[in-house]
């Protein structure tokens, strides 16, 4: 009954004519935000903070929130279009989404990314409202010994989401680790790694990384193998709609994406990146045509899609339960709450209950704006595909040299990205995937964290890592995903042997 109430008086103050606004300014500038390679939700965020000063504390976070989510969908545009990740937790959808866009399925793959958004955002809403304290509980019983099991087991599990070599893959995921590992040492204040570059005293920023792996890599490859322009027919209200198989593909996808997003979203830290990557391997796992993801799998789409905004929101559980950032971009929300006199913590819900509700509200009415926005605008943005790519790569790489740039104002990052865009063009020739580099940049600290901490606490016992069901249960499932690779790397080469006697065979 006290959360109706709740409810009802938030719905009350979300619709009131301020607060509406600035909800649809919210998820309006997020959705443009997303669609520019580089700038990103964090970029935003952090230019828009100043301007919060001079608002009520509500109004300030509906705001900033909207702009948050509002990028994750926006995100997803360029990565089907232009195969370039708007933001970083989009970078998987560019595995499957741009495939369907070159085959001329766009508008279905830009459709089934808003509902998935929609699906993912309310499930993720409906948790934030009826099960936050309990699943802050969960969230509290994690150690870092069970820390350290999901992360190690995201890792492995992060092999999975390429068509190539796992070795490969496990191999992108080490380089990713080492790459997370430069500049300054936590715990004893040593630079590492750094080869007395000043600039790389403080690691390298993951916006650098993600657009000088995916954005600039993706401009240099087509400009070699691309001809003047992406070929697409025109698209119809009708070739936007999906059909029966394709939301029957969709539909369980969503489902689990959802509840992978849901659970990941509230672990601080974990943020939605690491969701949508999960998403997307749990998804391939369990699927019976493997074969088909990196090559327009519709479920590519909606499982990470899903996954992503539901970790998006349910982030602000640990944010304003615990007063931990569930992400990145949540450390400036909580800049922005703290910059009004207002901490988040355990007693947040009932100390800030007005802003608490009307917030909720405001996230039901943000997530249907957005569809309500951009369903019909999805011809506007697949007509992007018909623009000559001779003239779009003067304005991509000059929207990514801005965003890359505008991360920390140096020049050094401009050429860092393009050393990496280069490098990441060399390997990609070679069969070598670029997901598995980033996941391992986002969770190699955790992991080399959260393991220094689990040796202190276990005072050198390895028996401390499998000292709760929950960190047994992970190390288990990371043990029985490196057989499963085994096995299948050994029936592969035992068929490569088997096909290459028979044609000896044959030719004999």
């Amino acid at each position: 009954m006290d959360i109706l109430i709740g409810l009802a008086g938030g719905f009350e103050a979300a619709f009131t004519l301020q607060n509406l606004l600035y909800v649809l300014l919210g998820v309006t500038l997020g959705t443009f935000i997303g669609v520019l390679p580089g700038i990103g939700s964090m970029a935003a965020i952090a230019m828009l903070l100043p301007i919060t000063f001079y608002m009520p504390p509500a109004s300030a976070l509906i705001l900033l929130a909207g702009v948050y989510y509002g990028a994750e969908y926006g995100g997803s545009i360029t990565s089907i279009l232009l195969n370039i990740p708007g933001t970083p937790s989009s970078a998987v959808t560019c595995l499957d989404g741009h495939p369907m866009a070159l085959s001329g399925r766009a508008g279905v793959a830009l459709f089934i990314t808003a509902v998935a958004s929609l699906v993912g955002s309310s499930v993720a809403i409906f948790f934030l409202t009826f099960a936050a304290p309990a699943l802050g509980r969960l969230v509290l019983n994690f150690g870092p010994a069970e820390y350290f099991a999901v992360i190690l087991f995201g890792l492995v599990a992060t092999s999975t989401i390429t068509n190539g070599s796992t070795a490969k893959s496990l191999a992108m995921v080490a380089v990713g680790v080492l790459l997370g590992l430069i500049g300054m040492d936590q715990n004893s204040a040593v630079a590492r790694f750094t080869f007395g570059i000043p600039e790389l005293f403080d690691g390298i920023d993951l916006i650098v990384l993600a657009m000088g792996l995916f954005g600039i890599s993706e401009i240099m490859r087509s400009m070699v193998m691309r001809s003047g322009h992406l070929a697409t027919a025109k698209v119809s209200l009708k070739s936007m709609i999906p059909t029966r198989e394709d939301l029957r593909a969709s539909g369980f996808p969503m489902v689990r994406g959802t509840a992978v997003g849901s659970f990941l979203g509230t672990l601080p830290g974990a943020g939605q990146t690491i969701a949508s990557f999960v998403a997307y391997a749990v998804e391939k796992r369990v699927s019976r045509t493997r074969e088909r993801f990196g090559k327009g799998a519709i479920e590519g789409i909606s499982a990470p899609e899903s996954a992503n905004n539901a970790a998006a929101l349910t982030a602000f559980i640990p944010t304003l339960s615990m007063g931990i950032p569930g992400s990145a971009t949540m450390a400036l929300m909580l800049g922005a709450l703290m910059i009004h006199g207002i901490t988040p913590g355990p007693n947040f819900v009932t100390q800030n209950s007005d802003m608490f509700w009307t917030l909720i509200a405001s996230f039901w009415i943000g997530s249907f704006l957005l569809i309500l926005l951009n369903i019909p605008l999805i011809g506007l943005w697949v007509r992007i595909l018909k623009i000559p790519y001779q003239m779009l790569f003067p304005m991509i790489i000059v929207l990514l040299c801005i965003g890359v740039y505008s991360v920390n104002n140096s020049p050094f990052d401009v050429g860092l990205a393009l050393m990496l865009g280069v490098i990441a063009v060399f390997l990609r020739s070679y069969g070598f995937e670029m997901a598995p580099v980033l996941i391992g940049f986002i969770l190699g600290p955790m992991l080399e964290r959260y393991f220094r901490r689990s040796i202190q606490l276990g005072r050198g016992e390895a028996e401390y890592f499998v000292s709760s069901g929950i960190s047994m249960f992970f190390l288990a499932a990371t043990v029985l995903l490196l057989l499963m690779a085994v096995v299948a790397g050994v029936r592969s080469v035992l068929r490569g042997r088997t096909e290459s006697s028979a044609i000896h065979s044959l030719r004999s």
